[in-house]
């Protein structure tokens, strides 16, 4: 395995080079201020993309990342709205308190307001904004909508785990358009690519864009039309209607590529893609490949996703980056591509990757916090990986929205403290626990991590109150 990692290196810094022969240019400073395409799936597995192996077509996005950067070792939270807080403000979700679980229906609170979100800084570097998707960062009051946020315009949902037809939860509708409530029909997927694609047309192209594209897809509750199951009549469900899904969203992401190139905007646009989390189920519904754990732990299967970025002529094509990298680095990374004001109160944990990502540079961090919790937590320091209480998930073994045992729960019921060390570049899987060969590596490590612990903020938490009853719209008073 080690061999294999350092010829991808090898490789991939190989094609930085060679593309900065042929006169590309590479540098923040110097390029110009991109339109960005930001497309985020929904509990996507690891292995449920073609060029990592998985049975399941995926020829789109299989040729998009051939055109860019694969992101080999890009971590993320473990369920979805810490990672989407994480995008929004280049900060660990541990330090907003929204590192535990999701943001429910009926919660009171959200992304603070406070923060200074993405598609703020960038409309105040004159970009126009937009959001296409789920938000799932908070909805009670109107301030916690997304055009409050910096969001022009927004469409789609506020929830997770929407029904993909009737666009409900709990029997509440969540559609909007520019947060009012919106009935129209049709398959989400379809719905969320159809108005990017709508915006991408009528969008003065003399204006930067930032478009954002969160799809709920794959995420459960598992639905799709019959067609996009059709190539897979050997796959036992529920994983045939999964495969089904992934394949909707591959055609989603084509058609929104499409509507780049046919609009001429493909060679001045930045697309990254990534998944907001690991696969859950893993053998079950996704595939997580040879990678250890699921959605909702802290092992690789649940924070190391599918990702890349692509960008004709600033990102070598066919180029590999393995270097580690976080979900919060995009904040930085694309206000210094736009050209916007880092300048601000609260401070930031992620690092400008720019230079890793499009010209071969190390990994901006010296460690990567992948969470902190009263429960659990861990940290990742160049090729050391600290997991305490991994066997813990963070929603005590039950995945965030179906509330199903998800893997790894606490055995016998004990409350004793786990402490795992891995060292990935020789155990990539985490089949092998170092911490008693390697005490001085653990101290050193958890050292680190606690510096973390002890900045944290409670975790906020939405128990459902007695008598609740979906409103008839999500966002607005009952």
């Amino acid at each position: 395995m080690r061999l294999a990692w350092w010829a991808e290196r090898v490789g991939a810094i190989a094609a930085s080079v060679a593309a900065m022969a042929g006169g590309a240019v590479f540098s923040a400073e110097t390029a110009p201020k991109p339109n960005i395409v930001y497309i985020l799936a929904d509990d996507y597995g690891w292995a449920d993309v073609g060029y990592h192996g998985g049975e399941i077509k995926t020829p789109n996005l299989d040729r998009l990342a051939g055109t860019g950067a694969k992101l080999e070792q890009f971590y993320v939270q473990s369920v979805c709205t810490p990672t989407r807080a994480a995008l929004m403000t280049g900060r660990y979700p541990s330090r907003l308190g929204l590192q535990v679980g999701v943001v429910r229906p009926w919660a009171q609170y959200g992304l603070p307001l406070e923060e200074r979100t993405l598609p703020q800084a960038l409309q105040e570097a004159g970009y126009e904004t937009y959001i296409t998707g789920k938000w799932h960062l908070g909805h009670f009051q109107p301030a916690y909508l997304p055009t409050h946020r910096g969001f022009g315009h927004q469409y789609g949902h506020y929830n997770g785990a929407i029904d993909y037809f009737t666009h409900q939860r709990d029997g509440g509708l969540d559609w909007h358009r520019d947060d009012k409530a919106l009935r129209e029909e049709g398959y989400s997927t379809n719905l969320i690519a159809g108005e990017a694609v709508r915006i991408l047309k009528e969008h003065d192209p003399q204006k930067p864009l930032f478009l954002y594209v969160p799809f709920n897809a794959v995420h459960a509750p598992h639905q799709v039309p019959e067609k996009y199951t059709a190539p897979y009549p050997k796959l036992p469900e529920p994983r045939r209607t999964y495969a089904g899904m992934v394949a909707a969203l591959d055609e989603a992401v084509g058609r929104i590529v499409d509507q780049l190139d046919s609009g001429g905007l493909r060679d001045k646009t930045l697309i990254v893609f990534h998944s907001d989390n690991g696969g859950p189920y893993p053998g079950e519904v996704t595939s997580n490949g040879p990678l250890r754990g699921s959605k909702a732990t802290l092992y690789e299967g649940g924070v190391r996703v599918t990702a890349f970025a692509t960008w004709p002529g600033h990102i070598p094509a066919g180029s590999t980056v393995n270097e580690p990298l976080h979900v919060t680095d995009w904040y930085p990374t694309l206000l210094g591509l736009a050209g916007a004001s880092l300048e601000q109160s609260a401070a930031l944990d992620g690092n400008d990757a720019w230079g890793t990502i499009a010209a071969g540079k190390p990994t901006p961090h010296e460690e990567i916090l992948l969470n902190t919790t009263p429960a659990a937590g861990g940290i990742r320091a160049g090729n050391w990986k600290l997991v305490i209480n991994g066997n813990r998930e963070h929603n005590d073994g039950r995945d965030p929205e179906t509330g199903r045992v998800t893997g790894w729960i606490p055995e016998n019921g004990t409350s004793a403290e786990i402490v795992e060390l891995f060292d990935l570049s020789k155990d990539p899987y985490e089949k092998t626990n170092l911490a008693a060969q390697q005490p001085e590596k653990v101290k050193e490590l958890r050292s680190r991590y606690h510096s973390y612990a002890r900045q944290a903020v409670a975790p906020k938490v939405a128990p459902a109150a007695r008598g609740f009853k979906s409103p008839a719209v999500w966002g607005e008073p009952n």
